[in-house]
């Protein structure tokens, strides 16, 4: 897993990056949670997403958001994190735009994602987004196009108890969006993190053969 460092609005961006043979392969990046809290892209949850999209087949990038790590920059509430995701993407979309790109965020991860999503828009609509333990109790997190919901994973431990489970379902009941819930399970999901990745490469599965 080489370091692998982009350019970004406050300068360098610090990532960790698994490539996958194909020249073809699907793209995915995922984010950690909150920098101010301990949140790097090392952190378990985010360590768990990336290998189960690398066990899909996904050239899978991780990387600190602005003033964590080697990464340049100071923490700026979600705002500068999104303009930190968007520049990761374009400077990948610069050879690769025609590949297929996922997004997946843990927490604060989780909601700078959803605003990912909505910025990006059509013209590089992700094809998979998971979500896992979206802080819908602590910022405002996007809503999901209707059109990626088939496509969306949200997850969330029963037992969150950094976001309450109910705040996801204020959030996700407006939009008819599912929540997949992991019975007894915190936020961090201590115990549990071979199920969380177990639940997301059978979601991945899904997807592939729904194509």
């Amino acid at each position: 897993m080489p370091e692998v460092i982009f350019p970004g609005p406050e300068g360098r961006i610090e990532g960790r990056y698994h490539q996958n043979p194909s020249k073809t392969a699907p793209i995915a990046l995922v984010l950690h949670p909150h920098p101010l809290y301990g949140g790097t892209m090392n952190n378990k949850v985010v360590y768990t997403l990336y290998h189960a999209f690398a066990r899909r087949g996904f050239s899978t990038l991780r990387f600190n958001f602005r003033g964590v790590g080697a990464t340049e920059g100071t923490y700026d509430e979600g705002r500068g994190e999104l303009q930190d995701l968007l520049a990761v993407v374009a400077h990948g979309s610069q050879d690769n735009a025609t590949l297929p790109l996922a997004l997946a965020g843990f927490s604060f991860g989780a909601f700078v994602t959803s605003h990912a999503v909505a910025a990006l828009g059509p013209q590089r609509m992700p094809e998979q987004v998971v979500l896992v333990g979206t802080a819908a109790s602590r910022f405002s997190v996007a809503p999901i196009a209707p059109d990626l919901h088939a496509r969306t994973l949200v997850l969330h431990g029963e037992q969150d108890d950094t976001v309450p489970l109910a705040a996801v379902m204020d959030w996700a009941r407006p939009q008819s969006l599912p929540v997949t819930v992991i019975p007894g399970v915190a936020h961090f999901f201590h115990g549990q993190l071979p199920l969380l990745r177990s639940v997301v490469v059978r979601h991945l599965l899904a997807q592939t053969a729904a194509q």
